[in-house]
This record gives C-alpha cells, structure tokens and sequence, in this order.
C-alpha cells in the first residue's frame, strides 16, 4: 500500500522565484496600501491661467501696456490697427524729451471725466480687453512731444517751419508725406508741468493746435501721460522702434530753452558779475590814466 502524501503545514510559505526581489525593488509598496493619485490636468490648466492673468495685470499697471491704434492721426509713423507697448517707468528715469511718442488721457483735461462703468461686470470686460490692446483707447490719445515745459513754440518762421526756442524742425522724417508742418498758426509758451503735442499726420489729427480753449491753452498735464511708445508689436509686418527722430537733438534746442526758463534771480546775479567785472576794469583802466 502506497504511503500517503505529507500534508504542506498550513503557515508554509511558498519559495520566491527567480526576479520577485528585483520586482521588490521596483515596486515599493504605497503606505498605508493606497496608489499616488495623479492632479487632473485641468486643475494645472487653472493655475496657470490665473497666474498669467495675474501676471499680465501686474505688467499693465506697472511696467508696459499694449494699445491699439484707432486713427490715422499719426500716421505714417503709426497706422490704424497697429499695436504698441508703451513703458510706464521709463519717465520714473529721466524726464519727458521732445519727440517723444506718449500716450496720455485727456479725461479732465481735453476731455470730460470719465464716468464710472455701467456695472461691474462692463468695468471688468473693459480691462481684460484693455491688457491686450483689442478696445478702442477711448479717451487716451497718442501724440508726439513737440515742446516740454518752458519751451516757446511757434509755427511758422519765414520757410513754414515749426520752431522750439527760435531753433527750426526738421521734419520731414516723420510727418505725413506732402503735410506742410502746419496750416494752424499758434505761438505759445509751454506752461511748467505741461506738453505741447502734436499728431504727424498734420492735416488729420486733433491736437494742441486744436485745444488752445480747453485749460491751459491746449497743453496737457504730464501727470496724464501714461507712458512712452517705443516699439509697434502688431502686424507682424510692421514691427519696429519708435525713436525719437535726429531733428529734437539739436543743440541749440536745450541751450535756447535753458537761457528762456532760467530764474530772475539767476539772471540777475550774472548781470550783477558782469557789472562788476566793468567797474573793475574801469578803475584799473583810470589808474592807469
């Protein structure tokens, strides 16, 4: 009679075979028994659409912001449709110059305050909007700096020029092709704190020329500029600097503006030194005799 088969005790193990350690190794067990959840990929998509709208609202308010272009008022510079960045701290660095293409508001100023937006939900649609330049500017304007504070600027001399302190503008390069410089005749004085702007499109634009009604004889407060066009970003087909053109780096420029704005008291301690200087010559001279 064949033996019975031993029975396998009943808390035996069985042997692990070939590969199981390395299969150990590479699948260590979860704690407490539960596998990784992955995040869903919306969730991701989320933040990083927040944190770029976070960042894009930053950019606007304190560095540059995009505008789009509605006219043709400074054309050919700029073109109806053209999409600019404008720098918000770049006159945290120097002063506005001449020739500078600005974009300013002229709520308050050439034109009426702005009202509040109808509701809340219209205020935030105008300010996405805004971020990319797709709306209108409405009441901002993009116009080239012709004369900065203390300036005398007139139009025309003998030759139908524009001048800045007595010193005549070149202009050609960037006003429209076939403008004269200006059918409007003007002579004025830039107030302190104000702009006299002017668009390149000469026979198409409203400007200072336009608004010597409005408060402060169609100036505008440099506390409404907004900031420096310095580059076109939109069509591609036209991306390019905007520079300030040669004709605003004229020498004669600041010294002519430096001797119209300098103070009484300035002025008159130079006449008091040179008065000086003749009665020493005077009587070094009658000593002499």
């Amino acid at each position: 009679m064949a033996p019975e088969p031993t029975p396998a005790a009943p808390d035996a193990e069985p042997e692990p075979g070939p590969g199981a350690e390395a299969a150990a190794e590479q699948d260590p067990p979860q704690s407490g028994g539960q596998k990784r959840k992955r995040r869903p990929f919306w969730r991701d998509l989320v933040v990083i659409v927040i944190a770029a709208l976070a960042l894009t609202i930053l950019l606007k308010a304190f560095v540059v912001q995009v505008f789009s272009i509605p006219s043709g008022s400074m054309e050919n510079t700029l073109l109806p449709g053209d999409r600019i960045l404008v720098s918000k701290i770049v006159y945290d660095f120097r002063p506005i110059e001449r020739g500078d293409i600005v974009v300013f508001s002229g709520a308050g100023s050439w034109d009426p305050p702005t009202p509040p937006a109808a509701n809340a939900f219209v205020g935030f649609w105008d300010d996405i909007t805004n971020l990319v330049g797709i709306s209108a500017p409405g009441t901002d304007y993009v116009k080239r700096v012709i004369g900065v504070p203390g300036d005398h600027v007139v139009c025309c001399n003998a030759e139908g020029q524009v001048t800045v302190n007595g010193v005549a503008l070149q202009e050609t390069s960037y006003i429209y092709p076939g403008d004269a410089p200006s059918a409007v005749r003007f002579n004025i004085t830039v107030p302190p704190g104000r702009l006299w702007v002017m668009g390149d499109n000469r026979a198409d634009s409203d400007d200072s020329r336009y608004r010597t009604g409005s408060p402060g004889g169609g100036t505008i407060p440099e506390s409404a500029v907004v900031g420096r066009a310095f580059v076109i970003i939109w069509p591609l087909s036209r991306i390019s600097d905007l520079p300030i053109p040669n004709t605003f780096k004229q020498a004669g420029l600041t010294a002519a503006a430096a001797v119209a704005t300098a103070p009484p008291a300035a002025l008159g301690g130079s006449a008091a030194v040179m008065a000086s200087g003749v009665l020493v010559w005077r009587r070094r001279r009658a000593g002499r005799d």
